[in-house]
């Protein structure tokens, strides 16, 4: 993967950027620079994978409603001045895409902490924001229902979007972020792995 223009096009966009080669590399960073802080995180597979919870843990307060579910963890995330999560797809010109099913990630990064930092594996940089949009609703969403055992056809199939009207449904919410929000630092923390869904 050829970096320098996709960090290009996000600096252009307002966000600073970094990358590493491993997980190991980026969550050895957020470590290094990150003390005595409240921090979010938004639900991620990518962070789960780092093991960047616990290491954060050792230093700040980290709260994460993976680690102890209720709306009241989320909550509590969206007051904390640092939030870190990943994106369901990125795309080569500079925008993030997510989709969400509850809402509190997608709030989370268009306002409220003073820094959102991003981590972005490989496998989710996509040449453009159709592709983009086609990889949340086809890769990451049917994984995710999957992973959290959602009663929708994604998740029974494991293969793709059924635009469902099940309750169930995680994909409720879909953002395009194209360009850092006013007021808020945002860092796009790329890793040249795959990482999460």
């Amino acid at each position: 993967m050829e970096y320098t223009s996709i960090r290009k096009n996000f600096e252009k966009h307002g966000f600073s950027t970094q990358l590493f080669r491993t997980k190991e590399e980026a969550r050895d960073y957020l470590v290094e620079i990150l003390h005595n802080q409240t921090i979010g995180f938004g639900g991620s597979v990518t962070l789960l994978e780092m093991g960047l919870y616990e290491a954060l843990q050792q230093n700040n307060a980290v709260v994460w409603h993976n680690k102890v579910p209720s709306r009241d963890v989320r909550r509590m995330a969206g007051c904390a001045n640092i939030y870190i999560t990943s994106a369901n797809a990125v795309t080569e010109a500079g925008q993030i895409v997510n989709i969400d099913g509850t809402g509190n990630r997608v709030a989370m990064t268009s306002f409220g902490p003073q820094t959102c930092y991003y981590v972005v594996g490989r496998n989710k940089i996509t040449p453009n924001l159709d592709e983009a949009v086609f990889r949340c609703r086809n890769v990451a969403a049917p994984q995710n229902a999957r992973r959290i055992n959602a009663k929708t056809p994604c998740a029974i199939n494991g293969d793709k979007c059924y635009d469902c009207n099940s309750p169930g449904r995680i994909c409720r919410i879909t953002t395009v972020i194209d360009r850092a929000p006013m007021g808020m630092n945002c860092e796009i923390i790329f890793v040249d792995e795959a990482l999460g869904f």
